[in-house]
């Protein structure tokens, strides 16, 4: 009896991470539902969630991008430039749509702001003071304070001079970044607990109509997803190729999306692309770089969850922004998403880096990221499977040029 116990205990601990996020989140609301002293009781669970994003988010940010851009391999890029720039144009138009979509379909988030003073910016003058200000940041203020624009600077300029050290001190930077990268991992697992505590605290306070603003923003990040995977992808596959691009999209979709959608990470589904590349006779060469290559940089998906989770933030707290603000939100957007691979939700955990660019404080900002969380379930696999099923795209698309423009040559 008690070895089944343990091992029921044992698959609940290291089951998917989706299910149990499930569990969590029916609990909380039947929780809610049955007794609301103890939902809020247990919105201690949520509390501790959120403060441990808030500890690891920023180092995160800081040792990813020093490891990547110091362990960046010279060469990569002359020969990869179309594939590169579809990547990096892809995930700037995702957040434009995002963007559009926020402002036809304008989201509000429960947030708890009673004690917060909240100083938004006027306009895109004092937004781009801000950003100056908080780029000549002191490091360790920076870290202090998550302050997301500073720790950015300070890893671009770390990592560009690493890049002249000693292999082993390359290493080292590596081996930091897959110990801060762990760390995340096990903080994610709580997961479940912090949602179970958010959701049942929020449903016990706010009430169950809550649930409805939730269903519209998970609505508005999916359709902005559906557009940019079934209009704008084939539009820049179109532009590529010069045919029909909705075979090739139906089959990355098909192949590499429904694999991706359920794995939620694009990293797991970098074999599978491989594959599908193999299958339609790509350049091997191009595809065993461009697609490892697209599970960090290809984001359109992470470009998205960002933008619009933040314009859902700026509009709840009443903060007014003009276009210019805009399209500035959305170039912060495409350098966050770059960097969102490698941890499970990593988009989310770079939502404050677009939020410091209202003036939203820390505290707040990773409010919105518990609520990415609770919407994560559904969010998470979408993204993936836009970001994932982008990869192989692009690089097909670009491969089927080279062959294009070789056969017109002869």
């Amino acid at each position: 009896m008690e070895k089944q116990g343990s091992g029921l205990l044992r698959r609940l601990v290291q089951g998917s991470l989706v299910k149990q996020i499930l569990i969590g989140l029916v609990a909380g609301i039947l929780l809610a539902a049955v007794s609301t002293p103890t939902a809020e009781a247990v919105g201690l669970l949520g509390t501790l969630f959120v403060s441990a994003l808030k500890a690891v988010a920023p180092l995160l940010v800081l040792v990813l991008v020093i490891a990547s851009i110091a362990n960046h391999r010279h060469g990569q890029k002359t020969s990869l430039r179309p594939i590169v720039f579809l990547y990096l144009f892809s995930t700037l138009f995702a957040a434009a749509i995002a963007v559009v979509g926020s402002h036809l379909y304008p989201q509000l988030l429960t947030l708890s702001t009673a004690q917060t003073d909240i100083t938004p910016p006027s306009g895109i003058l004092e937004v781009l003071r801000g950003l100056l200000m908080s780029m000549v940041a002191n490091p360790i203020d920076a870290l202090m304070h998550a302050n997301y624009i500073g720790i950015l600077v300070w890893a671009i300029g770390l990592g560009l001079a690493f890049r002249h050290s000693s292999a082993s001190t390359r290493q080292l930077l590596n081996d930091a970044s897959d110990a801060v990268t762990w760390m995340v991992k096990l903080v994610i697992r709580c997961a479940p607990l912090g949602i179970f505590g958010l959701v049942a605290a929020m449903l016990a306070t706010a009430g169950f109509g809550a649930l409805w603003s939730y269903a519209h923003l998970l609505a508005l990040l999916i359709g902005c997803m559906l557009f940019m995977a079934l209009i704008a992808n084939p539009a820049l596959v179109w532009w590529k190729i010069r045919r029909n691009p909705y075979p090739l999209v139906f089959t990355c979709l098909r192949e590499s999306g429904v694999t991706a959608f359920f794995t939620r990470s694009s990293a797991a589904n970098i074999p599978v692309n491989m594959a599908l590349a193999k299958k339609l006779n790509l350049d091997e060469d191009t595809y065993s770089v461009s697609i490892p290559l697209g599970a960090t940089i290809s984001m359109a998906g992470a470009s998205i969850t960002i933008t619009v989770l933040t314009l859902a933030a700026v509009n709840t707290l009443g903060i007014s922004i003009d276009i210019p603000t805009a399209i500035l939100l959305s170039l912060v957007a495409t350098l966050c998403a770059c960097g969102a691979s490698g941890v499970a939700g990593g988009s989310l955990l770079l939502i404050p880096v677009a939020c410091n660019m209202f003036g939203i404080p820390n505290d707040i900002a990773m409010q919105v990221v518990a609520v990415g969380f609770i919407i994560g379930v559904l969010q998470d696999s979408a993204e993936t499977a836009l970001n994932s099923s982008t990869d192989i795209l692009f690089t097909a698309a670009a491969c089927m040029a080279d062959e294009q423009r070789a056969e017109q040559r002869i």
